[in-house]
Order: C-alpha cells, then structure tokens, then sequence
C-alpha cells in the first residue's frame, strides 16, 4: 500500500481523493489544519510531519486571493528532502485568464521546483451548483455569465483523475485540462437542475459590475475578486466554452456528463429539499 498525502482533505476534490486512492490500493492521508495529520501552510513545522512516508503528494494552495507561490517554493524543497516523488497540483484552467495572477505563480513554482510534477486544470466544477457559489438561492442561480457555456466537470472524475495520476509517470511534466463532454449555458443548466430536483429553478443573469459589489460588500478579498471575476468573464465571452480531453486521456473513458451527475447528487442538495 503507497502512501499518498491529500493537501486539503476535506475539500471537494481532497475528501473524494481520498476515497478514490483507497479504491485503488492506497492510502490517502487527509491533511489539513483540523486533521488528525495536521499540515498548516502558515505553520512550517507541520510539512514534514505532515509529509512523512508519503510518495506523492496532492497540492492544494491556501487560496487564490494572494501569492503563496513563495510558501510552496518551501514546502516542494521540503518534500524532496521528505522523499515525495511526484507534485500534483490542483490549478484551474481558468489560469489563462489571468496571467500573473496567484494561481499562475503557483504552477510556475511547481515547474521549477524540485519535484516532478503534473498540474491539474480543471472547468468549473458541476458541485458549484450543489455545493459552492452556483447553488440556487430561492429557486435562482445567478451569476454575470450571460450567455456564455461551460463544460462543468464532475468532481467525481477530477478526484479520480488525481488518483492514477498520483500513481503514475506517465504524466509528469503535463499540464492536464479537465472538462465535461459538453458545454451548458446557465440557463441549460438550470433546466437540468430543475428536472434533477423536481423544483423549478431558473437562471437569472448578474451584471459583472453587481457582481463585483456583492463580493465586495461581503468582505471578499481583491485578489480573489480579480480571480474569480477573470473566469467569470472567460465564461460570459465564450472563451471558456471549449472542450478538453484530460479526463478521457487519463481515465480512458469518457467524462461524466452533467445530466448524469445532476441525477446522482441534485436530489440530495441542501437546496433541493428546501
């Protein structure tokens, strides 16, 4: 049994990591600041403890608010000493939209580190619409997207993705963009939610500049605001619309489509049973 260490484990993509690495013959560590493995990016006497025994290792940052580059730049020099044989970030494949932003110094870090490498660049994520930022509040999801199509992925597939990839070589030195098989405007999203849930729910669109206010007024941090504000907009220009093969180049499947997730976790959203 190999030892992997989870970054972020009780995260969307971490918590089902580690159920996939299982799956697989492995052990996948949760690591975070309230795990029993405790790993603190703030604190750099839990990355060795943290990273004990481990032959690879799941990146995932302290956020896209600010550059944190610098920290793993540590933390990878601290790895190799440890032993850990493979990096594999969890990065987004919004990091086109904003060049220098922190999630592109984090890849750059990664490249130069010591340790090899496989970056992760997933769409959004399908959970968005049950867990995070998409969810439908009173029946209305809104976002400044207009128009625009995304092909959401399944978190399900980029946890499994992160799981062969651990285990692998074949792919060190890639950089891997996750997607859906097709691309959903929001308002064909919602109506899938609807059907999912058996309650109406509908798309309402925002303009980016209420956008912006809202984040604002909850105390959100401007880096996180420039970030999350470049992909939204990657999305309502339809540059974000493209499709990508890393879920079937990895998995040698196709990716889970977003009526088939829909149908396997809407029914049980918080939301849903509103």
């Amino acid at each position: 049994m190999t030892r992997f260490v989870v970054l972020g484990g009780s995260g969307k993509v971490g918590r089902r990591l580690v159920a996939a690495l299982a799956e697989y013959g492995h052990e996948g560590v949760a690591a975070s600041r309230g795990s029993s493995v405790r790993f603190d990016w703030q604190d750099t006497s839990t990355w060795e403890p943290a990273l004990a025994g481990a032959k690879g290792v799941f990146v995932v940052g302290p956020g896209s608010a600010r550059d944190w580059s610098g920290a793993l730049t540590g933390f990878l020099g601290t790895a190799a000493t440890a032993g850990v044989e493979h990096a594999v970030l969890l990065s987004a494949r919004g990091v086109e939209f904003l060049p220098g932003g922190a999630v592109d110094l984090a890849e750059r870090a990664l490249a130069a580190g010591p340790v090899p490498w496989t970056v992760l660049r997933p769409a959004h994520f399908a959970q968005n619409f049950t867990e995070a930022m998409f969810a439908p509040v009173d029946g209305l999801v809104t976002a400044p997207v207009g128009t625009g199509a995304e092909p959401f992925v399944d978190v399900l597939d980029v946890a499994e993705v992160a799981a062969r990839v651990l285990s692998a070589t074949s792919f060190t030195g890639e950089h891997l963009a996750l997607s859906g098989p097709t691309a959903l405007t929001f308002a064909e999203a919602a109506a899938v939610l609807s059907s999912a849930s058996g309650r109406r729910i509908r798309f309402v669109p925002q303009s980016p500049a209420d956008h912006e206010a809202a984040l604002r007024a909850a105390g959100t941090p401007e880096g996180y605001i420039r970030w999350r504000m470049a992909m939204l907009d990657g999305i309502r220009s339809g540059a974000d619309a493209y499709l990508s093969d890393g879920v079937a180049r990895v998995l040698s499947r196709p990716p889970t489509s977003f009526d088939s997730w829909a149908a396997r976790e809407v029914p049980t959203a918080p939301w849903a049973g509103e």
